[in-house]
C-alpha cells in the first residue's frame, strides 16, 4: 500500500512503519528546523531531540484530530514543544556546570568523596553503576583532576555533554550514596 497525504494518519494508527517513514520524508526539513531554532547551541541533542519527535508521533497519533489542526502543524507543535523540554534540561545541566564551579567542598560532597577514596573497593562498587564511559569520565575528571577542555579533547565529545554526564553520574552516585548510607543506620 502506497502512504499518502491522506492515508498516513490511518496507516500510522494501524503501526505502519512506511508511515513513519513517509512523515520523515514528508516533515523531516521541518522537524530538524523547529528543533534548531531551540537547540541551536546544543548541536549534540538535537537528533536525539528529532528522535524522541518522530517517538511521540508515532505514539501519540491517536491523539492527533484533523479538524482542530493539521498533520505538519500538530508534528511542529510537537517539535517545538519537545525542544523546548531538551532547551530547558541543558539549559540547567549549565546553570549547574557554573554552580558546580563555584561548590565550596564539604564532607557530604560526593566529588570530594570520589576523589579521596578513588582506589577504595567502596568507590570502585560505585562507579560500577555507571555505564563504562561514564566511570572513565569520573576517574580523569575527578581522580586525575582534568578540566573539561582536556576531556572534550580526548574524547571528541562536546563539553555540554561532557558536563551532562558528570552531572547525571553525581546525581545517580548521590542517591546511591544516600540510599547505602541510610540502610547503614
Amino acid at each position: 500500500m502506497e502512504i499518502n497525504d491522506r492515508n498516513v494518519v490511518q496507516q500510522l494508527t494501524k503501526r505502519n512503519e512506511k508511515a513513519l517513514y513517509y512523515i520523515i520524508d514528508c516533515y523531516g526539513g521541518l522537524i530538524k528546523k523547529v528543533i534548531q531554532k531551540y537547540l541551536y547551541q546544543f548541536e549534540s541533542v538535537q537528533e536525539e531531540c528529532l528522535d524522541d519527535v518522530l517517538l511521540l508521533v508515532w505514539g501519540n497519533i491517536g491523539s492527533y484530530d484533523e479538524r482542530r489542526n493539521s498533520l505538519k502543524n500538530w508534528i511542529a507543535a510537537i517539535a517545538k514543544y519537545k525542544a523546548i523540554d531538551y532547551q530547558r534540561k541543558y539549559q540547567k545541566c549549565l546553570d549547574q556546570r557554573d554552580i558546580d564551579d563555584r561548590m565550596v567542598e564539604s564532607p557530604f560532597n560526593i566529588e570530594a568523596h570520589v576523589t579521596e577514596n578513588l582506589l577504595s573497593k567502596t568507590t570502585e562498587r560505585m562507579l560500577s553503576h555507571l555505564k563504562k564511559e561514564d566511570q572513565t569520565l569520573f576517574i580523569k575528571h575527578y581522580g586525575e583532576e582534568k578540566s573539561i577542555d582536556e576531556l572534550a579533547n580526548e574524547t571528541g565529545m562536546e563539553k555540554s555533554v561532557i558536563y551532562n554526564r558528570l552531572s547525571r553520574g553525581r546525581k545517580k552516585l548521590r542517591i546511591l550514596f544516600q540510599h547505602k548510607a541510610a540502610n547503614e543506620k
